[in-house]
């Protein structure tokens, strides 16, 4: 009878363990794999292309493959053109989306926390949002001319939006019973504010962060087309004058290894603020 109890007990242990989180070594080694999985798409769209032009099916002048790509991105790295339009696009972004993401801050966390100061400045920044980011261009080269001043701003307009959102909405979808728990606690405003918005708010803020580099990447484009020496944009430009595909898909290949190194290295920075989160992600 012991024994069986015993045999029991250690059954249900068994099976608690196996419903536990991950240990860390299992963690790495799901986390390299998927990390090699990430990589399967691509590659494979480019070895089939690559196939179906080097047997004929393919012509591969309009699409050239990845050979060529890989040829021409090489060529570019040699000369040292590669890294400088690189560096100069990745200055832009940078400081763009810092001006973007600080002012969207501020604003969206002044709207979402007073509905005076909503009802005075979302409508406003609701009709400009509207306004299609190239209609901004020929207004900023204009104000600023078209130096670098023309691009930050551009790429500032792009990144402020959905950071803004972001953050209004998340200060609005706190759950009202957390505030009623600090109210109870006697908690001051900025005690409240501190303790209990900020970690509320923080998951969604980093997404709105995501969301507005992202965008970054996409009005830098339509900044450095506006008259840029410099930057990837102005290879695609460049490329595109010229006829040269395998010049414009090696640009926009640069250009999503950039964008998905400075997401991931968002990513990194911010994980700590939301290392708290008990969340399925943590599991799966």
């Amino acid at each position: 009878m012991t024994g069986q109890a015993t045999s029991s007990a250690w059954s249900s242990h068994e099976g608690a363990a196996a419903l536990a989180a991950p240990t860390s070594t299992e963690k790495r080694r799901v986390f390299d794999w998927r990390i090699l999985l990430g990589f399967f798409l691509p590659v494979a769209i480019a070895l089939l292309w690559e196939g179906a032009v080097t047997f004929g099916l393919a012509e591969g002048r309009i699409v050239p493959p990845p050979s060529r790509i890989i040829a021409t991105l090489s060529a570019l790295a040699e000369t040292g053109e590669l890294w400088t339009h690189a560096w100069m696009t990745l200055w832009r972004v940078l400081v763009g989306f810092l001006i973007g993401a600080l002012s969207g801050i501020v604003l969206g966390a002044l709207s979402g926390s007073s509905q005076t100061l909503r009802q005075l400045l979302d409508p406003t920044l609701q009709a400009l949002r509207a306004i299609p980011s190239i209609a901004w261009v020929p207004l900023f080269i204009l104000w600023l001319g078209i130096f670098e001043a023309s691009k930050v701003a551009l790429i500032a307009v792009g990144v402020f939006f959905p950071v803004y959102l972001g953050i209004a909405g998340a200060i609005l979808s706190v759950d009202r019973k957390l505030v009623e728990v600090g109210h109870v606690f006697r908690l001051s405003r900025v005690q409240l504010a501190r303790r209990i918005l900020l970690p509320a708010v923080l998951p969604e803020a980093v997404i709105a962060l995501r969301s507005g580099l992202g965008l970054g990447f996409m009005f830098v484009v339509a900044a450095e087309f506006m008259g840029a020496s410099e930057g990837l944009g102005y290879l695609l430009v460049d490329g595109q004058q010229m006829g040269k595909p395998d010049q414009i898909l090696a640009a926009i290949i640069a250009f999503a290894l950039l964008g998905k190194l400075a997401d991931s290295l968002l990513v990194a920075s911010t994980k700590p603020l939301v290392r708290w989160q008990d969340t399925v992600r943590e599991q799966l």
